[in-house]
């Protein structure tokens, strides 16, 4: 693995290598003053106003080439112009091909001069970064604020290349212009959403799309997903993609998450009266619910690990397990055992693999398509959301067959329990175990990574404009410097071998983002566990009532992720929107209070939509944030970061569905009330700790 301040001399333009940011003299500035600050020779603030100078001079060295480049462009665009012109008027087919060349090649440039930024770019945030580890996160505090929000801020060029937009415009509007002289009178000002017909265009776009992390729906869908990884690929990593890739087994992990959604919703509109129906309050319900994530706690652990050796038998024992947890679920009602109905939701709970799943898109799936996969994962997850409740309300019937009871507590349980036989069948006949690279295919895949990499530099657009995650993301404690003294230790490059060495990885920036993960799953939980019991008890409404009720928030998902992934990311910041959806979630909370009486439909639901859909998308963008700011040494091995993020989500449902049963034992009066304080405390924490670490999300 070789560490980003290497990494960095390797990859500068030689020409343009006195214009990059100074990285070691940098880490050696924060070593040197950590050092003086211990000893007593310099106080805090002399070291945040030296360093903030220091920093000033390099983006500002930075900026003024930047601008000196644009010019450059700009003027090689302006001659190319004049050409056009005289094209225009005496059309030459031979100089229109010409010119279009020479309006690719300032686009070749143009993308030389973004991976310029961007390289810059990721060196100002790691260095931020690490000063911010040495000094207890005041420095990013304290240099965003006074920099990137000033009108004169040079911080701002770097970060959101103003300028470069208009050369892109230009080059756009001049291509167009020449596909007009074949025929085609199209404007993109006219259609702005019409495709590129260029693939430099493209090339380009989708470079300032990463640097201004401007995204799209597709995009911001597979960020619910957290698959940890580089924002672009390596070579040899995609290499290795084709080689374990299947389709049918990529169906089969999509199908094994659609189906686990669905066996975790389906119970919900019912899970009050099957509770009953066996002497139980109602409210038990939150165990019944709750015990699915508190195994689920467990299994994602071992499941987790198990994907290091194998995807295909995690995947067989999960179908297993959960054909004989839905039958035990089934068979509680004849058999009048509430322990055998916890038992059967814990089995269930222990079949959940949906780490395997993200784990088989993150290992095996092409780099080219893993955004649509992580998409796809996500879609499946929220249409077995929808589906689940929906399912539930058409099983409205009562009958026997040899002394078994279908109805609508247990036929749920018979028809996951057939569904997961049949999805065990399909696995065991399609399911193709992917390719596992040994540690000597490694080393050699990696001595070829450097050749590649190095051909890719001189061919342009061949070329990453970011490195891999692990190239250019590492954690602080992971970088090196060209001299072997200063070298990090082959320890400090591992991933996390235990849940307590992966939270000492967490800086508190993503502490607090997945404090408001467990936070908007909680309050999800409350809403959609405890729904059945407050419908019941306020509006007297019936199980298909509860279900559509449920399937129709379900079914929110997706649109609410169009909007917001196809305009409101491309209008607002990442922490701008996640600051107003804590605070939206907040306010959907408190509306949901009983405190007029009489407690009106109007209000449940109203509240209930507000609540849900900006948790949705506060989810999106929180996850979009987590995946930027953990570290890489989280995006692999069994304690990585999509394991970090479900166990703080499962969690949150564990707490979430105990809460709904010890609020029981205080009546169903005073349950929505009591259910809901929590959830409005934890959501005002929550918004604190977001404002406390606003500027170093970014």
């Amino acid at each position: 693995m070789v560490e980003f301040g290497k990494r960095l001399k390797e990859r500068q333009i030689q020409e343009w290598k006195s214009y990059y940011i100074n990285y070691k003299l940098m880490k050696k500035k924060v070593k040197q003053y950590t050092k003086q600050i211990q000893e007593g020779t310099l106080d805090l603030q002399y070291v945040l106003k030296e360093f903030s100078r220091i920093l000033d001079n390099q983006i500002e060295k930075i900026v003024l080439f930047l601008l000196e480049q644009q010019g450059l462009l700009a003027s090689r665009i302006t001659k190319l112009n004049e050409q056009h012109v005289i094209l225009l008027e005496h059309p030459d087919i031979s100089e229109v091909c010409k010119l279009r060349e020479a309006y690719r090649a300032v686009g070749q440039d143009l993308l030389k001069l973004l991976f310029f930024v961007e390289m810059n770019a990721i060196g100002l945030r790691k260095i931020l970064k690490k000063f911010d580890k040495r000094f207890g996160y005041r420095f990013t505090d304290y240099y965003v604020t006074s920099r990137a929000n000033h009108p004169y801020s040079q911080l701002q060029q770097v970060f959101k290349h103003v300028g470069i937009g208009a050369v892109v415009g230009a080059l756009s509007h001049n291509l167009a212009g020449l596909e007009g002289q074949r025929g085609s009178y199209l404007s993109i000002y006219d259609h702005p959403a019409s495709p590129s017909q260029d693939p430099v265009i493209d090339s380009i776009k989708a470079a300032v799309d990463r640097l201004t992390h401007s995204t799209n729906f597709l995009h911001f869908l597979g960020q619910h997903a957290l698959i940890i990884q580089g924002e672009l690929p390596s070579p040899a990593e995609d290499h290795v993609g084709d080689e374990t890739y299947n389709f049918m087994s990529l169906l089969l992990n999509l199908a094994n998450t659609f189906l686990y959604m669905v066996n975790t919703y389906i119970i919900v509109p019912t899970a009050d009266t099957y509770s009953t129906s066996l002497g139980a309050a109602a409210t038990v319900c939150g165990v019944v619910i709750g015990s699915m994530a508190v195994a689920q706690v467990f299994s994602s652990v071992y499941f987790s690990a198990w994907s290091n050796k194998s995807y295909f038998r995690p995947l067989v024992f999960s179908s297993v397990v959960l054909c004989l947890g839905n039958t035990l679920y089934a068979m509680a009602y004849d058999l009048n055992s509430i322990s055998i109905l916890l038992i059967g939701r814990l089995f269930c709970g222990l079949g959940s693999a949906r780490a395997v799943n993200r784990r088989y898109i993150s290992d095996c799936v092409p780099l080219k398509i893993r955004l649509q996969a992580s998409a796809g994962f996500v879609s499946a997850s929220a249409l077995g959301m929808a589906c689940g409740p929906a399912l539930a309300g058409f099983l409205q019937t009562d009958f026997k067959v040899f002394n078994l009871t279908f109805d609508e507590n247990t036929l749920p349980g018979w028809i996951m329990a057939l569904a997961w036989l049949i999805y065990l069948v399909w696995l065991w006949i399609s399911f193709k175990e992917p390719f596992r690279q040994t540690e000597e295919n490694q080393v050699q895949q990696e001595a070829s990574d450097g050749v590649v990499e190095n051909e890719s530099i001189e061919n342009g657009l061949a070329q990453p404009l970011l490195l891999n995650a692990e190239d250019m993301q590492m954690d602080e404690d992971g970088d090196q410097e060209c001299d072997v003294s200063e070298e990090a230790s082959e320890e400090s490059q591992r991933t996390a071998s235990s849940i307590g060495s992966a939270y000492r990885l967490l800086t508190p920036s993503v502490k607090v983002q997945l404090l408001i993960y467990f936070m908007l799953k909680y309050a999800m939980e409350i809403l959609l566990s405890e729904s059945s019991v407050i419908t019941t008890y306020y509006f007297s409404w019936s199980t298909r009532n509860v279900a559509i009720f449920l399937a129709c928030l379900g079914l929110t998902v997706l649109p609410v992720n169009v909007i917001v992934g196809s305009y409101i990311t491309n209008m607002f910041e990442d922490r701008q929107i996640l600051l107003a959806s804590e605070i939206m979630v907040c306010v959907g909370i408190i509306l949901s209070f009983h405190v007029v009486i009489p407690y009106t439909v109007p209000q449940y639901v109203s509240s209930a939509l507000i609540t849900f859909i900006f948790a949705e998308v506060l989810e999106g963008v929180n996850l979009s944030l987590l995946s930027r700011v953990m570290s890489s040494r989280l995006a692999q091995g069994t304690y990585n970061g999509g394991l970090l993020s479900t166990e703080a989500g499962t969690l949150a449902r564990v707490v979430a569905d105990g809460t709904i049963t010890l609020a029981g034992y205080l009546g169903e009066s005073r349950l929505l009330n009591v259910t809901l304080i929590p959830s409005l405390v934890i959501c005002i924490f929550s918004i604190i700790a977001t404002l406390r670490t606003y500027n170093s999300l970014y």
